[in-house]
């Protein structure tokens, strides 16, 4: 299975890269600091530095983002004071490969969705399914993947994700206030969990004169409900996540 997921991650990166020859639409990169406590199964006080990168393809979408994580000194489970984590998320849009409009009152586009998840403590997982893009009243955008798992290390068991990712925009005086986050709900054999992460942020360059949407500070919240699958309660450990960051977060 090993293999094989070397193989899969191997194809994404390639779609990717396919994808990437298509004319670019836009784009956005970005910097956040996070610094928060109350963690479970990893050190309670950590600091988090995650660069993103989102943009639009004539043919679809790509999102990467990477985590570096320090742990105050301390070790996480893995023997580690530092650790990162990363996803690789190509979607490719049905309507505009094919030449078919599927867009209507509630839905705007259909797509093949696809992630790549790996990390220094994790497994190489890749995931595979259908993402549409929905026509929400008052969000700038809401997105629902769903994928089938094929996990690394658990090759004979099925698991399948379901992702909503969201973003309102809402003015306040002269400066807006962004609400924005995902769900990811996996469930299956041996693998259930739920993470809910939202973030609310307040566009502080706008009032210092900066451009709109380059600096912001906030929250974020982090919700595990059985973090990285463990049971709450196995083996003594509490697996179920409640914990506040303070963010801020630059766009380039």
């Amino acid at each position: 299975m090993k293999r094989t997921l070397l193989t899969a991650s191997a194809t994404t990166l390639f779609a990717t890269v396919a994808l990437a020859g298509d004319a670019l639409l836009w784009q956005d990169n970005s910097l956040s600091l996070l610094v928060g406590g109350g963690f479970e199964l990893d050190p309670d006080t950590q600091q988090t530095v995650t660069v993103e990168h989102v943009s639009g393809w004539s043919k679809g979408d790509l999102f990467i983002f990477v985590d570096g994580i320090n742990f105050d000194g301390d070790e996480d489970i893995g023997g580690k004071d530092t650790a990162y984590y990363g996803e690789v998320s190509p979607r490719f849009n049905i309507g505009k490969i094919v030449g078919q409009d599927f867009s209507g009152s509630l839905v705007n586009d259909l797509y093949v969705a696809t992630t790549w998840e790996f990390g220094q403590n994790s497994d190489d997982n890749l995931l595979v399914g259908l993402g549409v893009d929905l026509n929400l009243p008052g969000f700038d955008f809401f997105q629902l993947n769903g994928y089938r798992r094929f996990n690394d290390t658990s090759s004979d068991l099925e698991s399948y994700q379901i992702t909503p990712v969201w973003k309102i925009t809402i003015p306040v005086g002269e400066t807006e206030l962004v609400c924005d986050g995902f769900i990811d709900w996996v469930i299956g054999e041996g693998t259930d969990h739920l993470h809910v992460c939202p973030q609310v942020k307040l566009d502080v360059g706008m009032m210092t004169g900066m451009e709109k949407g380059k600096l912001y500070a906030g929250i974020e919240y982090d919700y595990w409900k059985n973090k990285y699958a463990v049971p709450d309660g196995a083996f003594g450990l509490d697996s179920n996540q409640s914990t506040f960051s303070g963010l801020l977060k630059f766009h380039f």
